[in-house]
């Protein structure tokens, strides 16, 4: 399921302390504030933004997102460029890759970090997308008219895309829905938007320029430029097989372009001490602030601005504001529902969470005492709840969220093999396959030889032969409990692989396990079947349908979005886009 809010997978769980008191308070000593030359055009980029993290999920690892920061902010502070404040984000996108939008956002998929741990590889990364915002490379994209278009446009009313059978478009998304079978809207439009920005490809003149520019700022913030070429080798050797997919595709690499980076790496010699990027990272803190007082963005956008804010400067007085304001908005959300329903659990874990990331940065903060009392209230509320909790479980009364709260409340209960069992029953009878697999090997691995445990192992071996989930199926061939089980799962799963109809089903395959035994297979399944819905979305727009038009193209965009059908969707689409009205 995408977490669809933009505060909390970049800083945990949400919670809140005054907002208008705290939440973009300067800091206590006053950085001067960098200015936005093209607040529209910052606007446009920070929605899009946005949309790449609803529609490709947020990357929720706090180290990796501190380091990213970190190595991007050393290097941008010597781009010298003051038109936009660069932002630093991760993308939950297994394909490695990297991309940067006109505003200054950078991101950084789990792929790409992956792939390349090592500080030298990454830094010469995001020099490269460094380089298309400071040259504004965006201005000189053979689609620069539509990639502008469709971030002005996109987002709020929807894409035109010119039916097969010409005739006038409709001016609005508004009108009788039978005549709109042009339209993209929603997510679809959302997915025209982050996939042209995520697979657009520029000029040969511009990759080498970034190239170029990308590896003289990772040397100037001490970084070594000779590690392009090694990221470049090391990811030919992973991902030979995919050039279709991830970086690859987007930022083609000859030979002849690895030779002149090691020229380039001859003359270019790292800085002999890296400086502090804190300024920059505070200056940028402030600029953000600065722009969300003047243009008040809609509480979507704020949202994801605030987490951008915390991800460039995390200490301090703004940064606390944030943490002590969502925490606070968190526990209030899980007071308001009933008390069986409250996960103390994933209180509990938010506020640690949010307690170590203080604790690194500034150990004597005072909000480390009031998180501290939290986490000592949460636990005393947690273990009085529980007797309640037991006889509410013995009624045999309850319902799914009583389940799933109750496991993460008291995940040392003896009564758990028992409460993850009857969850798997209520997902199974809600269709979600892969959670009531989850939950029934959950019992079996926690309870072997509990009665639970036992149902639950049987249930499994008869329900196996009939599941159609491709990621429930590679859940069961990688248990290790019971070895029967896993040959019928793996021998299943071998033949749905290379034979599912349902593009989801194999998007939420590759999502979990991109490196699975089977990931080849289901892309080839994937690419077939989004090639089956482009010729079915031509036939209805050619008679007029255009609601189920609409609904292949989502599902194309959303489920395959790197599929060859996608993109002449999108080439389809973005040449043929014009502003409504």
């Amino acid at each position: 399921m995408r977490n669809r809010s933009l505060f909390r997978p970049f800083c945990g769980t949400p919670s809140a302390i005054l907002f208008v008191f705290v939440l973009f308070a300067l800091p206590s000593s006053p950085v001067a504030a960098q200015a936005i030359a093209k607040p529209d055009l910052f606007l446009q980029s920070l929605q899009a933004a946005r949309q790449a993290v609803e529609e490709y999920g947020f990357y929720d690892n706090p180290d990796e997102l501190e380091r990213v920061n970190r190595i991007g902010y050393e290097l941008a502070q010597h781009a010298n460029y003051e038109k936009v404040p660069f932002t630093f984000g991760l993308v939950n996108m297994a394909a490695p890759n990297a991309f940067a939008l006109p505003g200054g956002q950078i991101f950084v998929t789990r792929g790409m970090l992956e792939l390349a741990p090592d500080d030298d590889m990454l830094a010469n990364v995001l020099g490269h997308e460094i380089t298309h915002v400071t040259h504004e490379h965006y201005l000189k994209m053979q689609r620069r008219a539509t990639l502008l278009s469709l971030l002005g446009n996109a987002l709020v009313i929807g894409t035109l895309v010119t039916a097969d059978r010409g005739g006038p478009r409709p001016s609005s998304p508004y009108e009788d829905p039978d005549n709109s079978g042009n339209i993209v809207q929603g997510a679809a439009a959302a997915s025209l938007v982050v996939s042209e920005l995520l697979l657009r490809s520029y000029s040969r003149d511009h990759e080498d320029e970034a190239d170029e520019e990308g590896q003289r700022l990772a040397a100037a913030a001490g970084y070594d430029p000779a590690a392009a070429r090694r990221f470049w080798q090391l990811l030919e050797q992973r991902a030979p097989q995919a050039r279709e997919f991830g970086y690859w595709q987007t930022h083609p690499f000859p030979d002849d372009r690895i030779r002149a980076a090691d020229v380039r790496a001859v003359e270019l010699k790292p800085a002999a001490t890296k400086k502090s990027a804190d300024e920059t990272r505070k200056k940028t803190q402030t600029a953000l602030h600065a722009w969300f007082e003047k243009s008040k963005p809609d509480p979507l956008d704020l949202e994801f601005l605030k987490a951008q804010s915390l991800a460039a400067w995390p200490s301090g007085s703004v940064a606390e504001g944030l943490r002590a304001e969502k925490l606070k908005e968190s526990l209030d959300a899980m007071y308001a529902k009933p008390l069986l329903s409250r996960d103390f659990g994933a209180a509990i874990q938010m506020e640690r969470k949010e307690r170590a990331a203080v604790a690194a940065r500034t150990p004597e903060s005072p909000l480390l005492a009031k998180i501290d009392a939290d986490i000592t209230d949460l636990e005393a509320k947690a273990k009085d709840a529980y007797p309640r909790a037991i006889e509410v479980l013995e009624s045999g009364i309850y319902e799914t969220l009583f389940l799933e709260s109750f496991l993460s409340n008291f995940p040392d209960s003896p009564r758990v093999p028992e409460v993850a069992l009857a969850l798997g029953d209520a997902y199974s009878r809600r269709g979600d396959e892969t959670l009531a697999v989850a939950q029934y090997l959950r019992a079996v691995q926690v309870g072997p030889e509990s009665p639970a445990g036992q149902r639950a192992l049987l249930g499994l071996r008869n329900i196996t032969p009939t599941l159609t989930e491709l990621a429930a199926l590679q859940e069961l061939a990688d248990q290790q409990t019971d070895a029967e089980l896993r040959r019928q799962s793996d021998e299943r799963l071998a033949t749905l692989a290379k034979t599912f109809s349902d593009l989801t089903i194999g998007s939420a395959y590759l999502k979990r396990f991109p490196a699975g035994p089977h990931a080849a297979a289901v892309g080839v399944r994937i690419n077939s079947l989004a090639e089956n819905l482009l010729g079915e979305i031509v036939l209805y727009q050619g008679v007029g349908e255009g609601l189920k038009a609409l609904d292949r193209i989502q599902k194309i965009l959303t489920h395959a979005p790197l599929s060859p059908a996608a993109a002449k969707l999108r080439d389809r689409a973005l040449f043929s886009t014009e502003k409504p009205g």
